[in-house]
């Protein structure tokens, strides 16, 4: 079970003054679930997390109250894993996701229903005014995919980013 539907049943859980801590245990172990997560789930239509020690270039991402990323668009190689490093000027928290348009979509519906769920996955970083923060992650799959913001109503107002993943390309940044 990913960490963000452990967090949405708790949340639910706690709305409906379920018991689920005996629900949680039900499912299986740990290191299954850690597995689970990380094939199955948090954009694995890109790829996966990556090791910040095997990141092959870092990429600066700049997010602002503009609800803007700068840039925003990546070209990637497949296989290459990038540390971002982003960075938040604006006076309101950002965050940073990837994941398929479905995927962030959904995503943004449901945290405008819990606004107040912060995100622990491996796809994801939240990023504080005035504060910076890294994520690495390796592309594995081709493909146009996206980051967002989904911070209740940024997603909305078009807070979002392309990230091509191309074979043998030269990788830009835009």
């Amino acid at each position: 079970m990913s960490a963000s539907i452990r967090h949405y049943l708790l949340v639910v859980g706690s709305v409906l003054s379920l018991n689920l801590p005996q629900i949680a245990l039900a499912h299986g172990n740990d290191a299954h679930e850690a597995t689970e997560s990380h094939e199955m789930g948090h954009a694995a239509a890109l790829g996966r997390p990556g090791d910040p020690a095997k990141a092959t270039r870092n990429v600066e991402i700049r997010m602002s109250d503009a609800m803007r990323f700068s840039p925003s668009t990546l070209e990637v190689r497949r296989g290459e894993t990038l540390r971002l490093v982003v960075h938040n000027d604006g006076q309101t928290k950002h965050e940073l996701v990837l994941g398929t348009h479905k995927e962030l979509e959904e995503h943004a519906a449901l945290m405008r229903k819990f606004p107040e769920m912060e995100h622990d996955d491996p796809n994801a970083v939240s990023v504080p005014p005035g504060e910076t923060r890294e994520l690495t992650w390796q592309f594995t799959k081709r493909g146009s995919f996206e980051f967002a913001c989904l911070v209740p109503g940024h997603f909305e107002a078009g807070m979002t980013g392309t990230i091509v993943v191309k074979s043998g390309a030269k990788a830009v940044s835009h």
